[in-house]
C-alpha cells in the first residue's frame, strides 16, 4: 500500500469518526488531507521510504481563529489515535520529521513552504519561493475540507506563476542550459577537468528538467524526485526522462556532447512552437534575452536575464 492510500484510509476509518465525535460543531471548518514533505505525498514510495516518517497519520489545518480555540485539543485527540493501522506502523519519526504531519494553522503551514503567511501577490514574492517548495506543497491530496479555505490557498499555487515570472525563469533556465552543457561541458572535457565536467553535466540534466516543468506549467519537485517526476509531464516529458537517462548512461564525452545538443534542439522547437521565442539558433542562450523580452513588467524586464 502507498503512503497516500494509508492516510486515507486510516482518516476515513480512524480519524473521521473521532473529529466527528469529539469536534462536533467544528467539523464543517476542519480541513485534512497529506500535503508536504515526504516520497508518499507525491507517490513515489517504495519499501525503502518506510524506515522514516513513513505510516499512518494525516495533516489537519485549521483557520487561524479555530486553531487559537480548539488547536491543543485536537492535538491531544489525534495522540490518542492508534499508532498503527492494517498492517503498518507506528511510524519511525526522523530528526526533521515533526511537522509532517498533525494540526496546523493553514497560513502557517504554508508559510513552511512559501515563507509567507499569505499567498504570493507580486512578482518579487513569486520569484524568491523556491520551486521544489511550491512543489511540495502543492502535492499529495486533500480527504477532505468543507470549508475550503485550506483549497483556496492549494489552488491559488496550483495556477501556477503569473506568466511574467514564468518567462523570467524560462530565460535564465535558457542561459544557463547553454552555459553547462553546450559551453562548458566540452571544454572541461578537453582540459581533462572531470570533476567540473560531470558538474556541468549534472547541471545540464537539473535546469533542463526545470525548463520542461516550466513548459508544462508544473513546478519541479526536490532533485531527488525531479527526473522520476518529470515522465509525467505531457509536453516532452517522456522523451526528457529518456534523454537525461541515456545521457547520463553515456560512457563516450563525443556522444554525450552530441546528445546535449540533440536535446537543446528538441527543446528550441518546443520554444518556438509555444511562441516564446523566434531565433533561428542552435545556442540556448541566444534565446534567452528574446524570451525575457516577452515580460510585460519593466523592472523585471530590466533585470540580469541570468537570475530567476
Amino acid at each position: 500500500m502507498k503512503g497516500l492510500e494509508l492516510s486515507e484510509t486510516y482518516f476515513q476509518q480512524v480519524g473521521l469518526a473521532m473529529l466527528r465525535e469529539k469536534f462536533a460543531d467544528y467539523i464543517d471548518r476542519i480541513a485534512v488531507g497529506l500535503v508536504g514533505d515526504g516520497s508518499e505525498c507525491f507517490g513515489f514510495d517504495d519499501s525503502l521510504s518506510r524506515d522514516h516518517d513513513w505510516g499512518p497519520g494525516f495533516c489537519i489545518w485549521l483557520t487561524r481563529e479555530d486553531h487559537q480555540i480548539i488547536g491543543s485539543k485536537l492535538k491531544s485527540a489525534v495522540a490518542e489515535l492508534p499508532q498503527s493501522f492494517a498492517g503498518f506502523g507506528p511510524r519511525k519519526k526522523s530528526q526533521w520529521g515533526d511537522e509532517r504531519i498533525g494540526v496546523f494553522e493553514i497560513s502557517q503551514f504554508y508559510r513552511k513552504f512559501i515563507g509567507l503567511d499569505h499567498l504570493p501577490s507580486g512578482l518579487n514574492e513569486w520569484l524568491i519561493i523556491p520551486e521544489n517548495n511550491l512543489a511540495a506543497c502543492t502535492n499529495g491530496e486533500v480527504f477532505f475540507d468543507p470549508l475550503k479555505e485550506f483549497v483556496r490557498w492549494r489552488k491559488a499555487l496550483l495556477n501556477f506563476y503569473p506568466e511574467d515570472a514564468r518567462l523570467k525563469k524560462i530565460a535564465a533556465r535558457c542561459m544557463t542550459i547553454g552555459q553547462a552543457g553546450q559551453y562548458n561541458f566540452p571544454r572541461c572535457v578537453q582540459r581533462g577537468e572531470y570533476f567540473a565536467a560531470q558538474y556541468a553535466e549534472t547541471k545540464f540534466c537539473a535546469d533542463f528538467m526545470s525548463l520542461i516543468f516550466l513548459l508544462n506549467r508544473k513546478y519541479a519537485p526536490f532533485y531527488k524526485w525531479m527526473h522520476r517526476a518529470v515522465k509525467s509531464l505531457q509536453i516532452l516529458g517522456e522523451w526528457t526522462h529518456r534523454a537525461v537517462a541515456s545521457l547520463i548512461s553515456e560512457s563516450e564525452f563525443e556522444e554525450k556532447i552530441k546528445r546535449v545538443e540533440e536535446m537543446c534542439a528538441t527543446v528550441i522547437k518546443e520554444l518556438i512552437r509555444q511562441g516564446l521565442s523566434d531565433i533561428d539558433s542552435s545556442f540556448m542562450p541566444d534565446h534567452g534575452p528574446t524570451i525575457q523580452n516577452r515580460i510585460v513588467d519593466n523592472a523585471l524586464r530590466e533585470q540580469n536575464v541570468w537570475v530567476g
